[in-house]
């Protein structure tokens, strides 16, 4: 059997198990580039590479980082005191958006939101306003605010390592262009029109108890900010001061780890090992897919089905449709795993510059806004809004359309095709 014809099954493989989440999906990742090995596709330094790539030391450093500002109150805090202003349930819609959809350029997606879902209907029970009104904004924002940076999610690391394999630069902001519009725009559509959508609810259940901080010492809370801070700036300017991301974010987890502000235990299990699974398997999946000609053979397979020199519009809005679509039934980092080497062979079969490409995809991917299940936090909040399945029907698919637009429109401008 080729090379060619065994990575497309693995490839098949990791689609359908990723899907029906039989077994984890790190261990589907890890199976599959251990097979790729046995069979001889990959050698044991190929297979291997993706687990201790430096975009997954990155995403090691920064778990840890962002799990001391949750671990010491700090993110709870900041979440409590900017949703204490609004004066409104619009107005706190828009805070709590805000303080979310930033909080999450930085921090942990899911993290973000846990921690200040208790928060929210402690507000809205207090006050009198609907959870249904304000919970599914405030999940929606997290993901939205995931494309502000390169650490907002595992999957923006994945699309910035495949632009940096094949030699284009990139920086830390490298998907604000596109991220911060969609967030603005997202939050100015719940404000005036997704609003409508959301279910006048109080929700059915009710949320676990807010943890008690009071006993974490003042100078903990504020070191976990200022180490955050601080690994942001050197990561923004990283070719000034000479030091690699990977490297600022190591150093700011060895520290909150050295002064006691997180402990060695909570840091080791900060650290997503789904994560880290996934994303080197993935590689591992990407390299076999680029050397063996796979992803090449997709590629043409596309664009052969769309005529002769097809636009590259048009397959951008391919890309885009299909990310979506997966993204709302599996997990968000496979679905930018299996899409981001098909998008770059896509780009490669073109001739095309690949950046708007890839940063399509990985948008695309983080658009899981139409169902319960598209990412942990829609979940997280089905019973605690008292939401159905429609209401994310209803709210999300206007707000994939709004990321549609600007996806569409800006891409091709801030990264043209030739």
């Amino acid at each position: 059997m080729s090379p060619v014809v065994i990575t497309l099954l693995f490839l098949a493989f990791a689609i359908v198990m990723f899907i029906l989440e039989k077994i984890p999906l790190g261990l589907t990742a890890t199976i599959v580039a251990i097979g790729l090995n046995v069979t001889g596709v990959l050698s044991a330094s190929d297979t291997f590479a993706g687990y201790v790539n430096s975009n997954v030391i990155l995403c090691v450093g920064m778990f840890v980082v962002g799990q001391a500002l949750f671990e010491t109150g700090m993110a709870n805090k900041i979440g409590g005191i900017v949703t204490r202003f609004a004066k409104s349930e619009r107005i706190l819609i828009t805070a709590i958006m805000v303080i979310v959809g930033v909080m999450s350029g930085f921090l942990s997606n899911t993290g973000t939101a846990a921690v200040l879902i208790p928060v929210v209907c402690g507000i809205a029970d207090e006050s009198g306003y609907s959870r249904g009104k304000l919970l599914m904004p405030l999940v929606f924002a997290a993901a939205l605010g995931g494309n502000l940076s390169i650490i907002g999610a595992p999957g923006n690391l994945m699309g910035i390592n495949a632009l940096n394999e094949m030699g284009i630069q990139t920086g830390f902001f490298e998907y604000i262009a596109v991220g911060a519009p969609m967030l603005i725009f997202g939050i100015i559509y719940f404000a005036l029109i997704g609003y409508k959508f959301l279910p006048d609810s109080k929700g059915e259940g009710d949320t676990e108890g807010q943890r008690d901080y009071s006993g974490v010492p003042q100078w903990k809370q504020v070191t976990s900010l200022v180490v955050l801070i601080v690994v942001i700036l050197a990561m923004i300017f990283e070719e000034q001061i000479g030091i690699k991301l990977q490297v600022s974010a190591c150093i700011g987890a060895a520290f909150l780890v050295l002064t006691g502000v997180i402990s060695e235990k909570a840091a080791l299990q900060s650290i997503d090992l789904k994560v880290v699974l996934l994303f080197g398997g993935s590689l591992a999946l990407a390299k076999a897919l680029e050397t063996t000609g796979a992803g090449s053979l997709i590629a043409d397979t596309i664009v052969g089905a769309l005529g002769e020199n097809p636009n590259p519009i048009i397959l951008l809005l391919v890309i885009f449709i299909v990310g979506c679509t997966l993204t709302n039934f599996m997990s968000n980092t496979a679905t930018t795993a299996l899409m981001v080497p098909i998008a770059v062979s896509l780009a490669q079969s073109l001739g095309a510059d690949p950046r708007s490409m890839v940063i399509a995809t990985v948008i695309s991917c983080s658009c899981a806004y139409a169902t319960p299940i598209g990412m942990p936090a829609n979940t997280m909040v089905v019973g605690l809004g008292g939401y159905k399945f429609n209401d994310y029907v209803k709210s999300g698919l206007p707000l994939i359309g709004v990321s549609f637009v600007i996806c569409m429109v800006l891409l091709p401008i801030l990264y043209p095709f030739y």
